[in-house]
């Protein structure tokens, strides 16, 4: 008998565990206790604020608690990154963060205060705002296969420019030259609405901007916009073809957006937040506020989200290791 015992112990143990998981997910979140979004980025309205206050704000509604932004600017997203990883994992924490600070800045930096791997347990991959290739309406060229030969025809004369280096504009030039066998210059800004105010002069000549910040542009009609640079079309400029759809199928460039805790948040937790977002992404008046800022919905398991991240991290360190790319 007492050998018997012994041995149902741990298996007591386990279910006693269980039983503790289950309730703390059932519990979650608790009445009165408000769940921390931190966005490692200024508050005010860029692209990243807009969409985690967007989603807090469903979350808050679905799971009947209020959610409070912590805004945690500086360093190209690392300072809010760190903190978030040194998080108590109870549940009542998490990051929104999205590709530069979770897939570029650990190649683009010789040392980051977090891991974006090993320091967070995904949760799911919210949405995704592509680049997109606009000209100055004064050079010829009509189509992305045009400006590839004009570009071929003119290295090293042409300017494109970006919020910094490492940024997802520089980047997206960057793959660019890559895969055409052209040679620009990049040129950085310190904002995207400077780039932009310097591509209408003629400054410079070229953006792989992001879609919220060209879009009113495009239409417009004072930059053309040669192409998307994503699988599919976007919402915000339908009429614009994709890379993809026009035989450049490795030019691809997001910028992905990401729900993630501190590492060790209990797993009844994480599934429990994951089944809210993906309500959340499939509800056609939230998906339309997305559309309305140029963003494409995701979702996905949590595991939909680590292997991407780390598809992410492996594509943009080879391009950033092969052209000698360091934060500045």
């Amino acid at each position: 008998m007492f050998k018997l015992i012994r041995k149902l112990k741990p298996l007591a143990l386990l279910l006693s565990f269980a039983l503790v998981g289950a309730s703390n997910a059932n519990d979650w979140p608790a009445a009165g206790r408000p769940i921390q979004l931190t966005v490692p980025s200024p508050g005010g309205g860029g692209t990243g604020d807009t969409i985690a206050r967007l989603l807090a704000e469903q979350l808050a509604i679905n799971l009947k608690t209020s959610f409070v932004i912590d805004n945690r600017p500086g360093a190209n997203g690392n300072i809010g990154a760190a903190a978030a990883a040194k998080f108590q994992p109870d549940g009542y924490r998490f990051l929104f963060s999205w590709a530069g600070t979770l897939a570029v800045n650990i190649n683009l930096y010789e040392k980051i205060a977090y891991d974006p791997q090993k320091d967070f347990d995904p949760i799911a991959l919210i949405c995704d705002v592509p680049n997109i290739l606009v000209l100055n309406s004064t050079l010829p060229p009509k189509t992305v296969k045009e400006f590839v030969a004009y570009t071929q025809a003119n290295p090293g004369k042409l300017n494109f420019g970006s919020t910094g280096i490492g940024s997802s504009m520089h980047l997206a030039g960057e793959l660019f030259m890559r895969e055409t066998g052209t040679k620009m210059v990049h040129v950085p800004f310190n904002a995207p609405g400077t780039a932009t105010t310097n591509l209408l002069s003629n400054e410079i000549q070229l953006m792989f901007q992001l879609i919220p910040g060209i879009a009113t542009q495009v239409k417009a009609g004072k930059v053309n916009a040669l192409a998307v640079m994503a699988p599919t079309r976007s919402p915000a400029l339908p009429d614009v073809p994709t890379t993809l759809e026009l035989g450049f199928p490795k030019l691809q460039s997001t910028t992905w957006f990401a729900l993630l805790a501190p590492r060790g948040t209990p797993p009844e937790i994480i599934s429990k937040m994951n089944l809210e977002v993906n309500k959340i992404l499939k509800d056609p008046a939230f998906t339309k506020r997305l559309a309305d800022i140029g963003a494409t919905p995701l979702g996905g398991s949590p595991k939909d989200l680590s292997d991407h991240l780390g598809s992410e991290i492996t594509k943009w360190g080879s391009l950033i290791k092969a052209n000698g790319i360091k934060a500045q």
